[in-house]
């Protein structure tokens, strides 16, 4: 299998990777308090998930 004779510049691997990019987390509305959070995640503001109450939120 053939190895490189010399060492790729930093400058041919940052060109390599100029589509691996963080990607912005989804938000939606909690259908019970209508607050934005995470997608398939509990909701941190009322606690609820799927309909039910499954942690029970910090009171501020």
């Amino acid at each position: 299998m053939p190895n490189p004779k010399r060492r790729h510049s930093k400058t041919r691997g940052a060109k390599r990777r100029t589509h691996y990019k963080a990607a912005k987390p989804s938000y939606g509305e909690c259908p019970n308090c209508h607050e934005q959070k995470l997608l398939h995640r509990a909701c941190s503001n009322c606690g609820q998930y799927n309909g039910r109450s499954v942690i029970i939120p910090k009171e501020s």
